[in-house]
């Protein structure tokens, strides 16, 4: 079960993290150009990296859980005795990614707030690219290649 849930966070990743970029582009696209923001289009195009980020949490969150190594590395060596591949995976992975789906969500709901286009596309751009650099800024990239 376990590896299973590892294959699922790891190559969701790439799908979430995809549709986030997808998504940060068409909002800052949307305020350069003064589009008017679309239901169709950009709500769709947000809602969609919103809803993958928020399922990339859970099972992540389920995969630290049910790890072999993390919350016993924690509890066997301290904070002290972990090596920063050890501290990424156990502490600074989850987290910092929290933070980012945290900021995915507040610009969520700021964004539904306002009813003109460009102020949407700001508040998307804004909290969409705040979570993107700190998801980006924790991966495990020895890892992902």
């Amino acid at each position: 079960m376990y590896e299973t849930i590892q294959v699922l966070h790891s190559y969701l990743a790439y799908v979430a993290l995809a549709m986030l970029i997808i998504a940060v582009i068409n909002a800052v696209s949307g305020l350069v150009s003064k589009r008017i923001f679309t239901m169709d289009k950009d709500l769709r195009i947000s809602l969609f990296a919103l809803i993958l980020c928020h399922i990339q949490l859970v099972v992540g969150l389920i995969l630290y859980f049910v790890s072999p190594s993390g919350l016993s590395a924690i509890q066997e060596f301290g904070m002290g005795g972990l090596t920063s591949a050890a501290r990424l995976l156990a502490v600074e992975h989850p987290f910092i990614n929290i933070l980012a789906i945290a900021s995915i969500t507040i610009g969520w709901s700021r964004h539904k707030k306002f009813v003109e286009g460009d102020k949407k596309f700001k508040s998307i751009a804004i909290f969409y690219g705040v979570g993107l650099v700190l998801i980006l800024s924790r991966i495990p990239w020895s890892q992902w290649f």
